[in-house]
């Protein structure tokens, strides 16, 4: 048997000691609560009164009985007090019993469906008006009519305003219900009248656009966004104000994230536009991730278009190469033939050197953003750099607000950024001048490194054209791949490359990638089994391992490691792809998680990403080397793939 709540108990006890008999039928007209008084009242038998009797039932019961008086036609006159009920609408009302008792009947809806009836035995009251009545002639006819008049309006009256009572209640709690909902949820959403002013506003702005107004209702777009973000915006206004709701997405101007915006028209009863709806949200790693995505969709179809002819195109340069060669080894050649052998080689080679900065840009690629330090990362691309300068010509590097270490493809941007500085040595020549290399964050949305030089700067087709392939202002000393190479760089990691000319003169390059801090590394000691067969690089990662804090037992076999994975406590099996003998790393690998270890299997190789053999790990985690200390920590600290 169910237990029967506590609750509804109390409940029901308080009902019964009302003086009123009371009732509630939900929107399917049958009864949830009454109370003894409702019982008695009617004389009802025990089945019309538990919670489920029909509204029909009980009208069917009272009209047999008479409680309506002379009925020709009894289902009619129910089904005409069932249609009634359906309306859920206000209603008092006085009738006068089968049995000579007066009662009141005052109805009130129900915001969720259904009403409740109050019943009031008002006999005496009515006797009492019937003395007066009697006594009437003392006093005056129409006032006592309109007293009795009064009366019954202000019990209509009291009805009516129970139910706008519980219809104000209930709006209330809706009210507070919807705001918080818009409160909780990770994007703006605001309403602005016909003057774009602002009548309602959740407290997210500043958060999705930093450095904006919290408390922006009553202030207009402009005032709360500011003018540059209010002039990319206003276009869209205008279109939802005329009837048409549009989606599209912004750069906010100070800190840098996209912002995807729409705007809903309000429409009134009328049709005509009474405001608008906004709805903002931060999309800046959606927008990141589309750009990585995009880039790497080009550069596959780049691959595609490329790889047949860059094939033919080998071939021939390989033909030429050897007839040249043959031709240059020639015994008494003359001297202008030797020197055309010698330019038609050279323009081979160079031909063979641009096929595979072709491969480099559509080719496929991976991304590895490890852990690094930017200070580090640029103080050694200094040391790579400086012995290129010429004498008077000086770098600088900046740093500003980037402690620690973040999530980035250090050899890729090195390599932009070395390129830059030798674009930009190119560019100032032989005259006294400076490079400066900035690294700054932007609202912890990206990582912005800015490249500037005292030479010359861009000419307008360069800032037109610069980022393209092939476009080069070094004449034919250029293979004009050196922007492209690293835009596309850039671009697949989800950034930006901006082409400029300083005020003061001189040219500027600024690359955005996305920042991302790393997060830090596991503290606590484990024992690692170390599978490495090269004794120099074993020692090497041994002592990464142990500077981590972590145990270390070392092997330099498959078939020992197996026996010593065996052993209790071990942690990590982390292992070379290439070793010696039957069993190699990926069979060592597969072999463990077969046999249900507990530890945690990772390869490390010297194999390109491309590789076949490493292809055949599927999604085991692969550590490339050479690696820093940093990335092993940041590589052990990784979610285990399944």
């Amino acid at each position: 048997m169910e237990r029967e709540d506590p609750r509804a108990r109390l409940i029901q006890a308080g009902l019964n000691l009302i003086q009123q008999a009371l009732s509630i039928f939900d929107r399917d007209l049958k009864l949830a609560v009454s109370n003894r008084q409702y019982r008695q009242m009617f004389d009802l038998p025990l089945e019309l009164t538990q919670p489920g009797a029909t509204f029909e039932d009980t009208i069917r019961f009272l009209v047999e009985r008479g409680e309506y008086g002379e009925v020709e036609d009894t289902e009619a006159a129910v089904q005409s007090r069932v249609e009634q009920a359906r309306t859920f609408q206000p209603h008092y009302m006085e009738r006068t019993r089968s049995n000579g008792r007066t009662i009141s009947v005052e109805g009130s809806p129900l915001q969720q469906g259904g009403w409740v009836t109050v019943y009031t035995d008002i006999t005496d009251i009515k006797r009492q008006e019937g003395l007066l009545r009697a006594r009437s002639a003392e006093l005056s006819g129409q006032v006592f009519a309109h007293a009795e008049r009064l009366s019954a309006a202000n019990r209509e009256l009291a009805a009516a305003n129970a139910a706008l009572e519980e219809a104000k209640r209930e709006l209330t709690e809706m009210e507070a219900r919807t705001r918080l909902v818009t409160e909780m949820m990770p994007a703006h959403i605001a309403h602005v009248g016909p003057d774009l002013r602002y009548t309602y506003s959740n407290r997210r702005l500043s958060s999705v656009m930093p450095g904006s107004l919290s408390e922006i209702v009553g202030f207009h777009v402009e005032e709360a966004l500011g003018a540059r973000n209010f002039a990319r915006i206003e276009p869209g206004f205008h279109r939802a104000r005329a009837g048409e709701a549009n989606v599209f997405e912004i750069t906010h101007d100070s800190s840098g994230r996209r912002i995807r915006i729409a705007l809903t028209p309000d429409r009134g009863s009328d049709d005509t536009v009474r405001g608008v709806y906004v709805l903002s949200t931060d999309v800046t790693e959606e927008a990141q991730a589309r750009a990585a995505l995009g880039q790497a969709a080009k550069r596959e179809l780049a691959a595609q278009l490329t790889s047949g002819l860059a094939h033919d195109f080998a071939n021939l340069l390989t033909i030429i190469m050897g007839l040249q060669g043959r031709i240059e080894r020639t015994e008494d050649l003359p001297p202008v033939a030797a020197d055309l052998a010698r330019a038609t080689l050279a323009a081979a080679r160079r031909g063979g050197t641009l096929l595979n900065r072709i491969a480099a840009i559509s080719g496929p690629r991976e991304v590895r953003p490890k852990p690094a330090d930017i200070a580090v990362l640029l103080e050694e691309l200094r040391l790579m750099a400086v012995p290129s300068l010429p004498e008077g010509l000086g770098l600088d590097i900046i740093v500003a607000g980037l402690a620690g270490q973040i999530l980035i493809d250090a050899g890729s941007v090195q390599d932009a950024l070395l390129n830059l500085i030798l674009n930009a040595r190119d560019a100032v020549g032989r005259q006294a001048g400076r490079i400066v290399v900035t690294a700054r964050p932007v609202q912890e949305t990206w990582l912005e490194i800015v490249v500037t030089d005292t030479g010359p700067g861009f000419s307008d087709e360069a800032l037109r054209r610069g980022l393209e392939p092939f476009f080069t202002t070094k004449g034919g000393e250029g293979s004009g791949l050196g922007l492209s190479m690293i835009y596309d760089h850039i671009k697949l990691a989800g950034g930006t490359v901006k082409l400029a000319n300083r005020p003061e003169g001189g040219a500027r390059v600024t690359l955005r990638l996305p920042l991302r801090r790393a997060p830090e590394s596991r503290s606590e000691p484990r024992l690692v089994l170390l599978v490495e067969d090269t004794h120099e690089i074993r020692a090497d990662v041994r002592e990464m391992l142990r500077a981590l804090g972590h145990n270390v037992i070392e092997t330099g076999s498959a078939d020992e490691a197996l026996e010593l994975a065996k052993l209790q406590g071990i942690d990590i099996v982390l292992s070379d792809i290439g070793l010696p003998g039957p069993m190699s790393g990926l069979d060592l690998a597969r072999t463990l998680l077969d046999q249900g270890t507990g530890a945690d299997v990772r390869l490390m190789t010297a194999l390109p990403p491309g590789d076949p053999m490493r292809a055949k790990a599927g999604r085991l985690p692969i550590l490339t080397k050479p690696f820093t200390t940093a990335e092993l920590s940041a590589f052990l600290s990784e979610t285990e793939t399944a």
